[in-house]
Parts: C-alpha cells; structure tokens; sequence
C-alpha cells in the first residue's frame, strides 16, 4: 500500500530527476501509441472471423444441395424425381430448383454477368432446407441413386469444418499477435527507461547521497513512464478505433472486408487497451528501474 501510495502521489522534486521531453518521452508515447493502434486492429481482425465463421456456419447447418447431372432430354424428368423424393422425405422442410437466372446469379461473380448458362450443360442445382428434427442423409443418397442416379447430395459438412477451423486459426492468431505487440512495447519502453536512467545517472548519485530511496527513485521513473505510455496508448487505441469506422461498408466492400470490425458492446474492447499498455509499461520499467539502480554505484 505504501509503494501504491508513493506512485500515485505526484511528486515534483522525484518528477525532475526524469527529462520530461527528449527522446525517451516521445519515444515511448510513440510506441505505445503505435503498438495499440496495431492491437486494434488485431483484435477486430480476431472478431470479425469468429463472427463471419459462425453465420457461414448457421447459414449452412440447415441446408444442403442437390447437383443433378444429366443429358439435356432427362433433366427436367430427374428433376421432377428429385423433388417428389425429397417431398416424400422426412425431415425437409422445403425443396426447390433453382432457375436459370440464380444459377447465373451465382457463377457471375467467377464468370461475369455475360455468362451464355443457355448455352453450357451445367447441372441443375435443387435447394434443400432441413427441418429441425434433421433427416437421413445416407437414406435419402440411397433414394436418390435409385430415382434419379445422376442426382448428388451435398450436405456441406465439408464446408463447416474449414471455416471452424479456420476460425479458431484466426481467433489464436489474434491473441498471439496481440502478446507479441504487448511483448514489443515492453521492451521498448525497458530500452528508453534505460536510456533515461543513464543519462540521469548523476543525478541518482546526489539523491542517493542526500538520503533518497531507490523506491523513491524508482517511482517517479515507474510513474512518468506509465503515464507516458498510457497517454499514447489512448491516442493510438482512439486513431485505431477511427480507423476501423472508416473502413467501407460490406456492399461497397464487395465482401472483401466482410464484418471487420466491432459490433455493439465490442466497441468498448478496445478501451481496455490503454490500461493494459500502462500496466505493461509500469512492470517494464520497474524492473528496469530497480536492475539499474543495483548497477550504479
């Protein structure tokens, strides 16, 4: 409690013995401030593929696909059988063929608008919703292969496992990305709280000799560096967080940068960073602080 007190006590005579201005103050505001604006968008890099893994997922839990191949004189026929097998089903909710111009809809983005789909033998695709009590699928391949054999169902289980895999990746990434940059930070600000207790060794020495203690002479370093840092921190957590507001909408995105970003309450996260950085900064230099104050005589 005492050492608490005499950090958050200001101390004018103890706030000399470290240079307001040079280059150890604005280097470690820069870092500080920097390494969050980073942070910032580490963590809503982190967010925004949890999000976008999940709504994929949801969006294809309860629905699968019919791909039904078939010379040009038996499709209409396959697919009238596909759909009698699924209204017959148990389990599905609906069933549809998609038409021309959705099966266009959907290859345009890989082959443009100007795709002649008149003139292709693409397969016609049939849209099955599962109710919530689900359905056999290996029931329903069997069906299927007996009614209508070039019909093949795909329940798009290979499609969920990447993207949970691929979120949980991205989410681990995130995290790792945000320790190496507190990791950073920490030895920045270890070198320029060094720097600035060298340059001041002298006037340690006079304080030591007039009967001043290391923990006094600890805490006004410990204290300026931490502020230092938390006031850059602020200001690259609030120009990260500007940033991320600035980025372009899904739509003019074109799906790109897709969910980027915060959401609701998830603006707040970022505000815990600055604290962080504080913390980071106040054990980075005092244990910088206290090792070098062991080394000067």
């Amino acid at each position: 409690m005492d050492r608490l007190r005499l950090f958050l006590t200001p101390d004018r005579q103890a706030d000399r013995v470290v240079p307001p201005t040079g280059h150890t103050a604005w280097l470690t505001g820069f870092t500080a401030g920097a390494m969050t604006f980073l942070a910032v968008f580490a963590l809503a890099l982190s967010m925004a593929a949890d999000r976008l893994a999940d709504r994929w997922s949801d969006a294809l839990a309860r629905t699968a696909t019919i791909r039904i191949s078939a010379p040009a004189d038996q499709m209409q026929a396959q697919t009238a059988a596909v759909l009698e097998v699924l209204r017959t089903t148990p389990g599905i909710a609906e069933a549809r063929a998609l038409s021309d111009d959705e099966q266009k809809a959907l290859l345009a983005p890989w082959f443009g608008p100007d795709l002649p789909i008149d003139a292709l033998p693409l397969p016609r695709l049939v849209e099955v919703t599962e109710a919530p009590e689900g359905y056999d699928g290996e029931g329903l391949r069997q069906r299927l292969l007996a009614e209508a054999p070039g019909a093949v169902l795909d329940d798009h289980t290979r499609w969920r496992r990447p993207l949970a895999t691929a979120a949980a990746r991205l989410n681990l990434l995130g995290g790792l990305s945000i320790l190496l940059i507190g990791a950073a930070m920490a030895a920045m600000i270890t070198l320029a709280a060094n720097a600035a207790l060298a340059a001041n060794a002298q006037v340690i020495r006079v304080l030591r000799v007039v009967g001043a203690q290391d923990d006094y002479i600890a805490a006004a370093f410990v204290r300026r560096f931490t502020l230092r840092a938390l006031a850059g921190s602020a200001i690259g957590a609030v120009a990260g967080m500007i940033g991320i507001a600035l980025l372009p909408p899904v739509d003019e995105a074109g799906g790109f940068l897709t969910g980027l970003g915060f959401q609701g309450a998830g603006w707040l996260l970022p505000l815990l960073l600055p604290p962080v950085a504080a913390l980071v900064a106040l054990l980075a230099t005092r244990a910088a602080a206290f090792r070098k104050l062991r080394e000067l005589p």
